[in-house]
């Protein structure tokens, strides 16, 4: 018996036009399309006309799915995996069932189309030829902070998703760790309200905090990378504080670390937790 394939199909961000030909002709030939939110989805479906069954496949039921998936899939089903908006398994759910897929043999087949991170990086007028794309910050502030600070010495552009109610928060902690970059920030791309802002780190911030319309929809950030001579200048320093740390209690070590360097405390504070040094 011949397996069926398991379709990774993109869906549009916000402009229904968006959707393929291809993406609209295979929803509606596969047995069943496993869908974030069903809901969500079946609006598309009935948008393009698709009647196809849903089943719903979200962080959640995932693990428990998904050998009753691949049983559908051994059987010789074609399926269909979508989430609600984009490219599936960009910092949404579904890498489990396509790990086990392969390694059960079953044929994964990519169907491309609309991503909100490719999107942004095409409007944001920023080198991208090489860049990283973190999803979305850790939520509670200290940890975001740590991360930003794991990542100040990154050279290449970094691409963030935020949700709008943190919005402020992370630009807040971005220009307070990355200092004053270059940033693009990308709100409802494709849609109505659709907005790109370029400018640098602390005007984005300014406008966001005057204009509360900003901080709502889906929010892509494109940060500029560290300059190649302040990501070397900025490791000396980090090997600084590092030998510092390994011989003194945090305080102690950050505050002399601030005066050789000359680099903020804050920073170099947030580069210890980020090492994994806490108070002593």
């Amino acid at each position: 018996m011949t397996q069926g394939v398991l379709y990774v199909v993109a869906t549009p961000i916000g402009n229904l036009e968006d959707i393929s030909l291809r993406a609209t002709r295979q929803l509606s030939e596969v047995t069943l399309i496993l869908a974030e939110d069903t809901r969500h989805t079946q609006n598309l479906l009935h948008h393009l006309n698709v009647r196809t069954p849903l089943s719903a496949l979200h962080d959640h039921n995932e693990a428990a799915q998904v050998q009753s998936i691949l049983q559908k899939l051994q059987a010789g089903d074609d399926l269909a995996l979508v989430s609600d908006a984009g490219t599936p398994l960009i910092s949404d759910p579904g890498y489990r069932l396509v790990r086990a897929a392969l390694e059960a043999g079953i044929r994964v087949s990519p169907v491309p189309g609309a991503c909100a991170m490719v999107a942004a990086l095409s409007v944001a007028g920023v080198a991208s030829d090489r860049f990283a794309f973190e999803g979305f910050l850790p939520a509670k502030t200290v940890a975001r902070r740590s991360r930003l600070a794991q990542l100040r010495l990154e050279t290449r552009t970094l691409v963030f998703y935020e949700a709008p109610h943190r919005v402020l928060e992370t630009l807040q902690d971005m220009w307070e760790v990355m200092g004053a970059r270059e940033l693009t920030l990308c709100r409802e791309l494709t849609k109505t309200f659709e907005t790109v802002r370029k400018g640098v780190l602390s005007d984005i911030l300014l406008w966001v905090q005057q204009d509360t319309q900003q901080q709502r929809g889906e929010i892509v950030l494109v940060l500029a990378g560290a300059a190649p001579e302040t990501a070397d200048d900025q490791e000396n320093n980090l090997r600084i504080l590092y030998v510092l740390l390994d011989e003194l209690p945090l305080r102690q070590a950050v505050d002399l670390a601030v005066r050789l360097t000359g680099c903020r405390k804050k920073w170099l504070y947030d580069a210890a937790l980020a090492r994994g040094k806490r108070d002593d």
